[in-house]
């Protein structure tokens, strides 16, 4: 039977199959991805979600990665306590006023009235640099990098979206204390682009754009942002991760000295940057489909699925063929499902939904033929494949899905973007048509709001070492243009 009426069949009065269109109805449709496939499930917290095992092996899959990235630069890991004591939360005057919103308080310990109250934290800057105080003294102390990979709580009143907007998170945030702006300014730099970047391109196949954050969409406290912005199928962007130069806004109120070649006391500059679940979100909202998850091989915990297709009087012959194949491919870590309770097309259905890289099928006609019959994810498509020469052709063609999955995304990123810098008009009916329109502003905290006032989008970046043609207005407040900037609406 064709493999499409098995998938009707199969989704017919069926709660298997994905119900909702992607583009439709993307809520819906990314909720019942993300719970069938069994990534996520929910819990009575609102904004609070299980991580299954099968997104706890794609976190800890990037956090393996990044690691020996960040090991290799020279920063360790800490950890450091969940709590927060008021009085250090209101050290940095505008990083308070950025999370106050967002804060979750601890007023009590069982009936007693905590003499302060202590926040769960929304990121750890404020816990961790008194402790740098004591341990920063001298030039030779510098520079400092520590990293800790913890959950944070920031209580959003949004409506929530698991991975792209919880209430708790998880995440690794790196804190660097450095003698010089420059050496400071470097780190953030490199961080996002080669670590950041990289994990996103690398593990995720997925392409964004690079650049500064304006004045108002930037950390709070932070002397300036550095962000990776995405933009989805689904035609609005989002920010996929941020480093942040911090200057000397933190070291000041927190009394971090320490005593230069020069004999000066002198306060470091730092850095804090960070990279959340936030990406597996990011991930499914890319490359998934109406059929279900589609996972990018290198975070795929199984990277492949064998079906037998098989009668009562062939079952044994071909149950034992499948064996083999599935010993074959161990390196890949497949999958044998031989469950008999299910039919063919709920299995092949089922292997579609939950994102599983490549799907062998073996049949009569393969074992006949020494062959398998090779499905990918991505495309769908079925290859015969001697079983001689499988163990080569599935290492392929895992290689050439992932640059597939990059490559259709990034063409779809580069046929987003319009350039238009003088019609306002023109801008507003981009962004109407769901474009990332690349244009200029004066970089003023109230042309933000007049951009998303006039257009409904966003402030995405500001792209590095993009030069500005010579007396160009901003189009959204008529003062002189300082930057070049890509605004989209965001998720």
């Amino acid at each position: 039977m064709h493999h499409l009426l098995w998938w009707r069949m199969a989704n017919k009065d069926s709660t298997l199959g994905i119900q909702y269109d992607k583009l439709e109805d993307t809520n819906a449709w990314y909720t019942e991805v993300i719970t069938k496939s069994g990534l996520i499930e929910y819990t009575d917290v609102s904004g609070c979600y299980i991580l299954r095992p099968k997104a706890q092996y794609i976190w800890d899959t990037i956090r393996n990665y990044m690691d020996k990235k960040l090991r290799a630069r020279g920063v360790r890991n800490a950890s450091f306590p969940l709590f927060i004591p008021e009085h250090l939360l209101m050290k940095e005057k505008e990083h308070v006023e950025g999370f106050s919103p967002e804060v979750a308080w601890v007023t009590h310990a069982g009936n007693s009235k905590l003499a302060e109250r202590l926040a769960v934290r929304p990121t750890s800057e404020t816990i961790m640099y008194p402790a740098y105080a004591k341990w920063i003294r001298s030039y030779n102390d510098l520079p400092l990098k520590l990293n800790q990979w913890c959950s944070v709580v920031r209580w959003e009143f949004k409506h929530p979206m698991p991975f792209l907007r919880s209430r708790e998170f998880h995440w690794q945030e790196g804190h660097t204390a450095f003698a010089t702006q420059e050496e400071a300014k470097a780190e953030a730099t490199d961080i996002l682009l080669n670590v950041y970047k990289k994990t996103y391109e690398e593990l995720l196949a997925i392409p964004s754009l690079a650049g500064y954050k304006s004045e108002k969409e930037k950390f709070a406290g932070a002397v300036r942002t550095l962000s990776l912005e995405m933009f989805l199928p689904i035609g609005k962007a989002i920010q996929g991760c941020t480093t942040h130069y911090l200057g000397q806004n933190f070291s000041k109120p927190f009394n971090i000295i320490f005593l230069d070649k020069d004999q000066k006391k002198k306060h470091p500059h730092q850095n804090s940057w960070g990279f959340s679940t936030r990406s597996i979100g990011i991930m499914v909202m890319m490359h998934s489909d109406s059929r279900g998850l589609v996972l990018p091989p290198k975070v795929a915990e199984h990277k492949v699925i064998i079906i037998p297709i098989f009668t009562k009087s062939n079952r044994d012959e071909i149950l034992k063929y499948a064996l083999s194949i599935k010993k074959k491919l161990s390196k890949f870590n497949p999958i044998l499902d031989a469950r008999e309770q299910y039919s063919v097309g709920w299995k092949l259905n089922e292997a579609e939904l939950n994102g599983v890289p490549i799907r062998i099928e073996v049949g009569k006609r393969e074992l006949a033929d020494k062959s398998v019959t090779l499905v990918r994810r991505d495309t769908l498509e079925k290859q015969s494949v001697s079983i001689r020469r499988l163990e080569r052709r599935v290492k392929d063609e895992l290689q050439a899905m992932h640059q597939n999955l990059f490559k259709r995304a990034e063409q779809f990123l580069e046929s987003s973007i319009v350039e238009e810098t003088k019609e306002l008009k023109k801008i507003v009916a981009y962004v109407k048509a769901k474009r990332v329109v690349k244009t200029v502003y004066d970089g003023a905290r109230e042309t933000d709001e007049i951009i998303k006032e006039k257009t409904g989008a966003k402030t995405l970046v500001i792209p590095f070492k993009e030069k500005l043609k010579q007396g160009l207005r901003c189009p959204f407040s008529g003062n002189p243009a300082k930057h070049v900037v890509y605004i989209a609406r965001s998720l």
